[in-house]
């Protein structure tokens, strides 16, 4: 639990994402609350704050009716056990199967569990399909019997997912990422020298203080070329989004990774400029609550610094914690989007 004048920031701020943290009781109303209640503020001398519902009740308090506070803990561990549902299923099940093993409505558990992780249920399902196929590629045999140990039902779908979030065809993935073209572009920005690089299907990699050097390196069977029309346009937009942390920007992606770390990158991305979350946070957004050193080793494997969002993840304390390229461009990010 954060301490009282971290609790307090939270309320003011409406932080959705430190809902189920702890509650704030008001002493005036004997109401206790979620940070992301939208009710109006008390004064700040009539509030406490307690770890959970159980204990806001044991001293006395009563739910809010406006914002249902004892449903959060519910609503989380739901997605949970949709997670690990999914995750136990031979095939990818239904919105209807998913959201009737966790007891609520489709149409509902659909909007709960992308709020909750910032994926779909069929979304989580295709990336752990696809990281199946990854594994079963990369412990040899065929590729039409990989894709079928993957739980595909046809190749068509395979290979349609493998274009998505393996950046290539399985047999190219087999073969080390033959024929593979990544374009690079080097930009001088605000907060240093930036690496933008790219496939056709999107970018691969934004790095700061790395060259073409390090590229080669992190894709030796690639074939390496200098940007086009369309990478120098996505590099511009970059260079933007670095100045303007906090701009909306929709850019192709082609970036490889576990399912987890996946989710974990699809939670960064949820995260709105100029709030933050903890490690831990992150963690039970996505189903996974135990797993926050796992979340921070995510993090350190972003590859696409900015645009997908580490620097909005600080230590449960509050402190700006690590960053792979210097604490100080992590807290100039955050003081611009505070800005913007």
């Amino acid at each position: 639990m954060p301490d009282a004048e971290a609790c307090w920031d939270a309320f003011l701020r409406r932080d959705r994402g430190l809902d189920g943290r702890f509650v704030g009781a008001v002493l005036t109303t004997g109401i206790y609350c979620k940070p992301s209640c939208a009710a109006r503020h008390p004064r700040r001398e009539n509030m406490v704050f307690l770890a959970d519902p159980q204990a806001a009740r044991a001293a006395g308090f009563r739910a809010c009716l406006r914002c249902r506070p004892d449903e959060v803990g519910r609503d989380r561990l739901a997605v949970e056990a949709a997670v690990a549902f999914i995750a136990a299923a031979e095939t990818p099940p239904s919105l209807e199967q998913v959201a009737a093993h966790a007891g609520y409505a489709p149409h509902h558990f659909h909007r709960l569990f992308k709020r909750e992780t910032g994926m779909t249920p069929a979304a989580y399902a295709r990336s752990l399909r696809t990281e199946r196929l990854k594994n079963a590629l990369e412990e040899g045999g065929s590729v039409t019997g990989a894709i079928y140990e993957a739980g595909y039902n046809a190749p068509s779908r395979a290979y349609a997912d493998a274009e998505r979030h393996l950046g290539m065809t399985p047999s190219a993935w087999k073969d080390g990422g033959r024929e593979v073209v990544i374009r690079y572009a080097e930009r001088a920005t605000s907060l240093g020298p930036v690496l933008v690089a790219g496939t056709e299907r999107g970018l691969c990699r934004i790095s700061f203080d790395e060259d073409v050097t390090d590229l080669r390196q992190r894709f030796p069977k690639a074939e390496i070329l200098p940007a086009d029309a369309r990478l120098e346009g996505l590099a511009a937009q970059v260079e933007q989004l670095i100045d303007d942390p906090a701009r909306p920007l929709d850019l192709p992606l082609d970036v490889c990774g576990t399912a987890f770390q996946q989710a974990v990158w699809a939670a960064l991305r949820a995260i709105p400029p100029g709030e933050t979350r903890s490690y831990g946070e992150i963690a039970a957004a996505i189903g996974k609550p135990g797993a926050v050193r796992a979340a921070g080793t995510a993090c350190g494997d972003n590859a696409l610094v900015v645009l997908i969002p580490c620097h909005r993840v600080l230590r449960s304390d509050g402190s700006l914690g690590g960053y792979a390229y210097g604490v100080e461009r992590k807290k100039a990010l955050l003081e611009r989007e505070k800005r913007a």
